[in-house]
């Protein structure tokens, strides 16, 4: 049985082979074969860079991670910098990033959006899910030490929350903005502290005052009280900070 399987794919690889010499070279990728692969590469990048920092992953086991090898690494990037300057996209700017943690949804085009991203930015899911960071979170010293390239590509993320914030705002003029600027750092700043944390207790504790700072800032946490605790538009996903 598995001799006739063997023999049968060897088959299939000399046609295959054969067609392809007729042609003149290789079989032709697929439509939208190189966007894809650059796709896992970035995905494998982020996890990689995530969990360990990026000094200290190598692009060996970033290509493995997207189930490439070394080679074909520079076909894609210039070199490790310019693929980490793409990281640190997020679901800010990256509309088909996969900004979902478990049982976490945002509707960027909602009027609440506010509240939904802070419940989202330091929920439990969040907090717990190192590998799918936003990379605000994740690599900030990272970014410190690292090239103009990089810092561009962190400040471009931040201004993107910072205008997603702002839209839901009640404020006028420059106060409006620098609240939001203000809810975006404390968020970025509030899982980043609660990362460092030993004791998980006071880690949620944290988060949970951030959460509540930062809603009564953007002025939604009243604005939940005066409707009975609910908002008027349903919310996409319940989001716990527990």
């Amino acid at each position: 049985m598995f001799k006739i399987i063997f023999s049968w794919a060897g088959e299939a690889s000399l046609a295959h082979t054969s067609a392809a010499n007729k042609q003149g070279g290789h079989m032709p990728y697929p439509a939208g074969h190189r966007a894809n692969v650059k796709k896992n590469i970035i995905n494998s990048a982020r996890k990689l860079f995530n969990r360990h920092g990026f000094e200290n992953v190598s692009l060996n086991q970033i290509m493995a991670g997207a189930g490439l090898t070394h080679g074909g690494f520079y076909s894609y990037f210039e070199s490790k910098s310019d693929l980490y300057s793409e990281v640190l996209q997020c679901f800010f700017t990256d509309p088909e990033w996969k900004n979902c943690w478990e049982g976490v949804r945002v509707d960027l085009s909602s009027t609440d959006v506010g509240s939904q991203i802070v419940r989202a930015y330091l929920s439990r899911q969040h907090f717990e899910d190192v590998e799918n960071s936003c990379p605000m979170v994740a690599l900030p010293t990272d970014v410190a030490r690292s090239g103009v390239s990089a810092k561009r590509a962190f400040e471009t993320v931040f201004k993107a929350m910072v205008s997603v914030l702002e839209r839901s705002l009640t404020q006028n003029g420059r106060r409006r903005r620098t609240t939001a600027q203000g809810i975006a750092a404390l968020s970025i700043g509030g899982m980043v502290v609660a990362r460092t944390m030993i004791d998980r207790a006071l880690a949620d504790q944290l988060r949970a005052a951030c959460i509540s700072v930062a809603l009564d800032l953007g002025d939604w946490g009243k604005r939940s009280k005066s409707t009975g605790g609910r908002s008027k538009r349903p919310r996409i996903a319940r989001v716990t900070a527990s």
